[in-house]
């Protein structure tokens, strides 16, 4: 998109008594580090032109997006609008944008979640589990045996003897999905069986005894689903937005 010198130069905005052309405009969105947001914005305003809303689920839009900025009365609303420089109609447009996005993505995406699902599984599961760490690899092999051989409590041990915040909780930690914790502990814990105990092993700069307490495997409920279309849709849109920074400058400056 290019312009002439003329269209450069004249004033587009007044800001704070400032004259801004459409020039300064671009060169500002730059300076702040926005400009690769309205380019994210414009591909988002491109992929949803042809969705279109029912009259009742505009107004149900307008009302989540109120709802969800906590703006129920008269006197909020109009504070709302003078805030961010929005008119009803401007009001009405964003709110629909937000809902016609979902649309977009449920349309576009979801067909593809199951899939996705079955590709992301083994890191969403998730685990609860005990830990001990320590920098001494003795007292870790020493905690390992009071606990397999003579029975002493994990907890208690932990409490006395790991270096981490699990010291707190008595070593427990979770319910987290298998892809939070260090690799190799994230390793351990997907081939355990609950209650299995395991020795020393290092992870990273640590000694750690682990034992699994529960695994809950993960399940492709509605908050999942939701969270997977988001995904293919971020990765979709980023790699969109990446290309768009990469097309000829947007202004010729040469003009």
């Amino acid at each position: 998109m290019s312009g002439s010198s003329t269209q450069d130069s004249s004033p587009v905005l007044h800001i704070a008594g400032q004259a801004i052309s459409s020039a300064d405009v671009v060169s500002l969105l730059r300076r702040y580090g926005l400009w690769p947001a309205l380019v994210k914005e414009i591909v988002i305003d491109r992929a949803i032109a042809s969705v279109t809303l029912t009259p009742d689920q505009a107004r149900q839009a307008l009302d989540q997006f109120l709802q969800a900025n906590q703006v129920s009365t008269p006197e909020q609303r109009q504070r709302f609008l003078d805030q961010r420089g929005l008119s009803e109609a401007d009001l009405a447009a964003v709110a629909e944008r937000t809902q016609k996005l979902q649309i977009y993505k449920a349309d576009t995406w979801g067909p593809k979640v199951e899939s996705h699902f079955l590709q992301r599984k083994a890191s969403l599961d998730r685990v609860l589990y005990s830990l001990i760490r320590t920098q001494d690899g003795g007292l870790a092999q020493e905690l390992y045996f009071r606990i397999q051989d003579d029975g002493q409590p994990f907890a208690d041990l932990a409490r006395q003897h790991s270096e981490g915040q699990e010291a707190q909780t008595g070593g427990l930690i979770g319910p987290v999905e298998l892809s939070v914790p260090h690799p190799a502990l994230g390793r351990v814990l997907s081939i355990s069986q609950p209650g299995q105990l395991w020795p020393p092993t290092r992870v990273g700069e640590w000694f750690v005894v682990v034992r699994l307490e529960k695994f809950l495997p993960a399940r492709l409920d509605d908050p999942t689903r939701q969270r997977l279309t988001d995904e293919l849709f971020n990765a979709w849109l980023a790699e969109q937005v990446q290309a768009a920074l990469g097309e000829h400058d947007p202004v010729d400056e040469s003009a």
